[in-house]
């Protein structure tokens, strides 16, 4: 079944959505590349995370048809604070791929780390980062031991709100997804055959219990993704953007506000000029 129907809305602010031609030119484009950075890092292949979401999975199905299932590791990396749900579709995405996988309990690690400093861990945000973060140190490894590239599963959306954990989601070697906005990362995984329950699952980072993408960042993302491109990425004046999208000027304030105290997650660490001693 085609989720054109379950992903046509009337009241999205812009739709961002892209043509047929466009999502086969997208596809096999994303594709080629996947399949360049393996072939250009000399690697034996990809790792990633399955989370059992609609990113991951649909950097998995472009994964499988560059390298080959058989070049493609995933890692279904649970926590305490991760619904059963959400592995068991991560599993599911694997075997429906044939992708050999692992599953590996990040809780008890994180655990070690959080009896060690108890007033840390005090707060959720950092405990939150740590499972993350522990996400990323698991890939690595198991990278690092295969000769294999970490596939990251951020989208465009994510990184200009800076909706992801600096040194842990986005500690990844590339980014197939990276330009695509989240509304579009759903319409390329209905085209691609990603089954349509995942297709509509309610984005989650996994963080805590509860914790959902759009609650923590104060909007559904289709208006998200609607106020990046014209006020972001288009550069259109905040009235204008309001105007353009029927949106208020908090609601635009807002993402402005998300993109300017995340750009230190977009550049490389400073460092002071040289003296040229």
């Amino acid at each position: 079944m085609s989720g054109q129907t379950v992903l046509q809305r009337d009241d999205v602010p812009l739709d961002l959505r892209l043509s047929e031609a466009e999502l086969e030119a997208t596809r096999e484009h994303l594709v080629e590349f996947v399949r360049e950075q393996v072939e250009t890092a000399g690697a034996d292949g990809a790792v990633m995370g399955l989370s059992g979401g609609i990113d991951s999975t649909t950097v998995s199905h472009l994964a499988v048809e560059a390298l080959g299932a058989e070049n493609v590791h995933g890692l279904v990396m649970p926590s305490e604070v991760n619904d059963d749900e959400n592995m068991s579709d991560a599993e599911r995405v694997a075997e429906l791929l044939g992708i050999d996988y692992d599953v590996v309990e990040i809780e008890p690690i994180a655990e070690q780390l959080f009896d060690q400093l108890p007033e840390a861990a005090d707060d959720q945000m950092a405990t939150g980062n740590v499972r993350v973060r522990l996400r990323g140190v698991t890939n690595y490894f198991v990278a690092n031991a295969d000769d294999r590239l970490v596939l990251g599963t951020g989208n465009r959306s994510e990184a200009l709100t800076g909706y992801y954990t600096k040194y842990g989601d986005q500690a990844v070697d590339c980014n197939p997804i990276g330009n695509l906005y989240k509304q579009q990362v759903r319409q390329l995984a209905d085209h691609i055959g990603v089954p349509t329950d995942l297709v509509m699952k309610t984005p989650s980072a996994g963080m805590w219990v509860g914790q959902t993408d759009e609650e923590e960042l104060g909007l559904d993302y289709d208006t998200l993704d609607s106020i990046l491109a014209v006020h972001i990425d288009g550069g259109l004046s905040t009235s204008a953007t309001c105007e353009t999208l029927d949106v208020t000027e908090d609601q635009v304030s807002a993402v402005r506000e998300l993109y300017e105290s995340s750009a230190h997650k977009r550049a490389m660490p400073p460092a002071p000029d040289a003296l040229g001693l």
